[in-house]
């Protein structure tokens, strides 16, 4: 199904995570949802289609270690398709060549244990951040 404006019918910001941890992904869609966002969920970055992504007031959360290929493989993929979605990155113990690596792609990196409020803090940040005309 395509999404073209991004927004459900309550105008709600979406986040699209990929994780391949099943009770991370479900944890984190309850948590997300709770505080307001819309959330699509991948289990495999070959199941993330750029046609099928909203085309705006989206944030894309992708796990850094994935079975087939790590979050930022898979955000240059979907940027090289035409994508333009602000993207976090989620990994612990992230080394100083990640964290450059995930700067370089002009994303944000949070790290687990994903404690309180920090990644929907950080979703609704990257968004405002894209939505200002300042920027």
């Amino acid at each position: 199904m395509r999404l073209d404006s991004g927004h459900s019918a309550e105008g709600q910001a979406t986040a699209v995570i990929v994780d391949d941890d099943e009770d991370l992904l479900a944890a984190l869609k309850f948590s997300l949802e709770l505080d307001g966002l819309r959330v699509i969920t991948h289990r495999s970055p070959e199941t993330v289609d750029l046609k099928d992504l909203p085309e705006r007031d989206v944030c894309l959360v992708l796990d850094y270690r994935l079975p087939a290929a790590n979050g930022l493989e898979l955000l240059e993929r979907l940027r090289a398709g035409g994508g333009k979605q602000p993207a976090i990155l989620i990994t612990s113990h992230a080394s100083p060549a990640v964290r450059e690596s995930v700067r370089a792609a002009g994303a944000t990196l949070v790290e687990k244990p994903l404690l309180g409020d920090t990644l929907v803090q950080t979703i609704r940040a990257v968004l405002a951040a894209r939505n200002d005309p300042g920027q």
